[in-house]
């Protein structure tokens, strides 16, 4: 089979057997692309980049780099990770390097990973595989890889973090989650309108003193602390003046 420029579609193996992993082998076989059988780190890994176009190292990230060494180099191969945090240092003694990060939530190996995001850097073959699966991509340098998946982590996991939080203290309340889901659902398509400052409302950007302190009586004092966090980032937000102490009492 050929791609779209005419060539014929390359052949890929994966090493792990993780979600991203196995979401992206079957995104790639969905397009036609050759996949060969998985690999794990038990494995003899030595000869695993031979016969393959992309051999991608889907391993946890602080084992990437011992795997990459156990394969031995072949020039024709790009050997990529799917880490967000690292580098292509990480991969050596490889000489065509990749990194290609899914920025979607895959909670499954089943994950559908057509036309999500991808943090790409290196060889063009990453550039080839967000093709593959209608994608869309952006660069990231060596240097900013940290801050990058920080940023990842924070608008993923620490929402979900955060949700927890909202069922914790709406249950306390007698409301259930949905209606929290709604509005932040709401939230999020403002921000996507306005930007993040444009869609914030709220008594942070009012400089409402008196209602954040209510608040803060109001929660049990073990969601004091990730509530105060958020309402003074809300201040930095809106431009309002922070207090000059911080307002929650604590046993």
């Amino acid at each position: 089979m050929t791609d779209s420029t005419g060539g014929a579609l390359p052949v890929v193996r994966v090493i792990g057997s993780g979600r991203a992993g196995g979401a992206l082998s079957a995104g790639l076989a969905g397009c036609g692309w050759s996949v060969r059988a998985p690999l794990g780190r038990g494995d003899d890994l030595r000869a695993a980049a031979g016969g393959v176009d992309l051999l991608v190292v889907a391993t946890p990230d602080d084992v990437i780099a011992e795997v990459a060494a156990r394969v031995e180099p072949v020039s024709t191969t790009v050997v990529a990770h799917l880490a967000g945090s690292l580098g292509l240092d990480v991969l050596a003694p490889h000489g065509r390097r990749a990194a290609i990060h899914p920025l979607i939530s895959i909670p499954v190996p089943e994950t559908d990973l057509s036309g999500a995001w991808f943090a790409v850097a290196g060889d063009p073959m990453a550039a080839r595989v967000v093709d593959a699966l209608d994608g869309r991509s952006f660069t990231v340098g060596d240097e900013h890889r940290g801050g990058y998946h920080a940023a990842a982590c924070i608008a993923s996991n620490h929402l979900v973090a955060l949700l927890g939080q909202v069922e914790r203290v709406g249950a306390s309340a007698g409301v259930p989650l949905e209606p929290f889901l709604d509005l932040a659902q709401g939230a999020l398509d403002q921000v996507r309108a306005l930007g993040p400052a444009g869609a914030l409302t709220g008594p942070a950007r009012r400089g409402d003193e008196a209602t954040l302190a209510r608040h803060l009586e109001a929660l049990d004092p073990s969601e004091r602390g990730a509530y105060e966090a958020l309402m003074l980032a809300a201040k930095r937000l809106a431009g309002t003046p922070e207090s000059p102490r911080r307002m929650s009492r604590r046993p």
